[in-house]
């Protein structure tokens, strides 16, 4: 089996680390050049890359095509490539839903939107896939959770959430900074911070068939620190932005 990236981004490096790293049976990568950094550095660290300047060459190679170029390049190139009907075609594409790629692609085959994130470079995180699919599911479960969505609509709400990483890190980010301009060393403030947001993480990922509000009411003491932080940031309607955040999000994944 050899597997195509159409798109050399963060999310096809983040994945392709992944899957070198996993037990899943292939004969070669293809990927495009558009991105010549990412395409030599890949191609340096890993054998079995092909990298090559054709999308179409790619998508006549390979019998998995993955889509990940922005939603304005998709739609500009991929009506234009012909694709094969045995093809499994899975895109990380965040606003072509599965009917418009249908219209582009033209011809019958298997078509499976999936949202991956840069922690799949060392298998781990969620992976929604829509619509399910066994193949699909059992590719992803090698690289992460794969997350099974049956209704295309629900999907969009995972695509909302997932824009919220960059905000994440520029919170471990922020504190770190934080903590430097306390005299903190960088290196120290940074593993001190990304530590402990990784082991609040695994506490709440152990704690998920929980409610989450009985993590924030234990984590806190009357009077306490957390108490004055969680109060001060509700205050200043933090948690309010988020939402508002995602909601926004999610309005323009609808458009």
């Amino acid at each position: 089996m050899n597997l195509g990236f159409i798109g050399t981004g963060k999310i096809t490096s983040s994945v392709i680390s992944g899957i070198f790293k996993s037990n899943i049976s292939f004969k070669k990568i293809w990927i495009s050049s558009r991105n010549n950094k990412i395409s030599r550095n890949l191609k340096k660290k890993f054998k079995r890359i092909v990298v090559e300047k054709s999308n179409q060459k790619i998508i006549e190679n390979c019998n998995w095509i993955f889509l990940a170029v922005t939603p304005e390049v998709g739609k500009a190139i991929i009506k234009n490539l012909k694709f094969k009907s045995n093809q499994i075609i899975v895109s990380f594409i965040s606003t072509i839903t599965i009917p418009e790629l249908k219209k582009m692609i033209k011809v019958k085959n298997t078509i499976v939107r999936a949202i991956p994130l840069p922690p799949i470079s060392i298998k781990a995180g969620p992976i929604p896939i829509c619509p399910p699919n066994k193949k699909v599911k059992a590719f992803f479960d090698k690289l992460g959770s794969t997350v099974e969505i049956k209704n295309e609509k629900l999907s969009i709400n995972f695509w909302a959430t997932s824009g919220m990483m960059a905000s994440y890190y520029k919170i471990l980010e922020t504190m770190s900074v934080w903590l430097t301009k306390k005299g903190i060393k960088k290196s120290d403030a940074q593993k001190y911070i990304t530590s402990l947001f990784l082991a609040l993480s695994k506490d709440a990922l152990i704690n998920s068939k929980k409610d989450l509000k009985i993590l924030v009411k234990d984590s806190q003491t009357p009077k306490g620190l957390n108490a004055q932080g969680l109060r001060e940031m509700s205050k200043r309607s933090v948690y309010k932005s988020v939402i508002n955040t995602l909601n926004s999000i999610h309005k323009r994944l609808n458009k």
